[in-house]
């Protein structure tokens, strides 16, 4: 059982969290329509990174759009408020949603960084494995948030020592491979580190929420919080990533990653570039 089930909303509650729901699905389909038009930008080693940010557009669209049928389903409006329906909400659809796309995130930060042979594959071992069992314990644990007992500080302890475990993997791996590349991609590596740093660090903040704040201004402002953490650390970090694998491949010579039709003036005439040239 979930916080959310154990109160009445009034009118504006409701609204806002089912509004922030539609936010969150309405943001996953714009990226998704970003990444898949923009794949072609980048050299081919790099483009299964926004073939990835498309995986896990598709599938934080779904999980977003199932949890805000789940809300629209769990309460019904007897005249006065919401009240609880037949049907009880879930948060554990983001976690099963998060199995999936937390792998594939780190996994992206790989391919865009250069990493390959065996760092490659010990690098995604510990992000997978760490990642996986960050999830899965904290899944575990907000089944216990409304007695908030034991298991639940337990078992979102034991998630947030994989949490840090994955904090200092990526540190080190985009801090390990700035020198790969090029000059004007690198502040924007290191910002892709701080964006995942304070993105992640809300979905804590999300568990804990039933803690921080009681009452129905705690569910709200947890939704707000796991939608904006999951809009950041996945539509703006594909982004980021996608804009380094460009600049990394214009440096490494594909010239396609260059705007085509780009206007130069010499001596006052302007001269469409063709496709290909620099």
């Amino acid at each position: 059982m979930n916080i959310e089930n154990e109160y009445v909303y009034d009118f504006v509650s409701y609204t806002i969290v089912s509004h922030v729901f539609t936010l969150g699905y309405a943001a996953m389909a714009a990226g998704l329509v970003f990444f898949l038009v923009t794949s072609s930008n980048s050299h081919p080693r790099y483009r299964l990174s926004s073939a990835l940010s498309a995986v896990v557009m598709v599938s934080a669209l779904l999980e977003l759009y199932v949890i805000s049928q789940r809300w629209t389903q769990a309460f019904r409006w007897d005249g006065e408020a919401f009240v609880q329906a037949e049907t009880a909400f879930s948060n554990g659809y983001r976690y099963m949603n998060w199995s999936i796309d937390v792998p594939v995130l780190l996994t992206q930060l790989l391919i865009v960084m250069g990493v390959t042979g065996a760092a490659f594959r010990r690098a995604w071992a510990l992000f997978a494995g760490a990642g996986l069992l960050m999830v899965y314990t904290g899944y575990v644990g907000q089944y216990y948030e409304v007695e908030r007992t034991a298991p639940f500080w337990v078992w979102g302890a034991v998630s947030t020592v994989f949490f840090l475990v994955i904090l200092v993997l990526v540190y080190r791996v985009v801090h390990g491979n700035l020198p790969r590349l090029p000059e004007n991609a690198r502040g924007l590596a290191k910002s892709v580190w701080w964006l995942l740093f304070v993105s992640w660090m809300l979905y804590p903040g999300a568990y804990l929420m039933p803690v921080l704040i009681d009452g129905t201004d705690g569910v709200v402002a947890r939704q707000i919080t796991y939608t904006v953490a999951d809009i950041t650390s996945k539509v703006i970090y594909g982004v980021l990533l996608a804009v380094i694998a460009r600049k990394v491949s214009i440096a490494e010579g594909f010239t396609d990653a260059v705007p085509s039709d780009v206007a130069r003036v010499r001596g006052g005439i302007t001269e469409v570039q063709a496709p290909g040239r620099v």
